[in-house]
């Protein structure tokens, strides 16, 4: 799978990905934080699922109908917790990952969402307690 890991997401996490044969391409490495709505733009160009914590791509994705291939969005967990939740997620949602789904995990549940504007279009949200 192609992920795009934010800043915030961690160097261990895209080291993770990459050893498990994920083609990962880290924030930081394009330089200078060019903002968020800059980012989910180039992850959707270059066809990856953006990994964050931070909360502010859900509403660039639902409110303002940002282009995206897809995102994660993580709790602020320590990082073995992170990579955990994120092998989960590829195990148990890769056919939703593929399909451009937000998914998002809060207090032990995941919730994936596939708005209007995703690469592949869905009716309703699925409320998931698997994790």
């Amino acid at each position: 799978m192609r992920f795009m890991t934010d800043r915030c997401a961690g160097r261990r996490l895209a080291q993770w990905l990459k050893n498990n044969g994920h083609d990962v391409l880290e924030a930081q490495s394009l330089g200078p934080d060019p903002g968020d709505w800059a980012l989910l733009e180039y992850s959707a160009a270059e066809g990856r699922i953006f990994i964050t914590i931070d909360k502010d791509y859900g509403e660039l994705i639902f409110l303002h109908r940002a282009n995206h291939c897809g995102l994660i969005r993580l709790p602020d967990l320590d990082m073995s917790q992170r990579i955990a939740l994120v092998e989960e997620l590829i195990k148990d949602y890769r056919q939703e990952l593929e399909e451009g789904a937000v998914i998002t995990i809060h207090a032990g549940r995941v919730r994936t969402s596939h708005p209007p504007n995703s690469p592949r279009q869905h009716n309703g949200d699925n409320l998931d307690d698997n994790l």
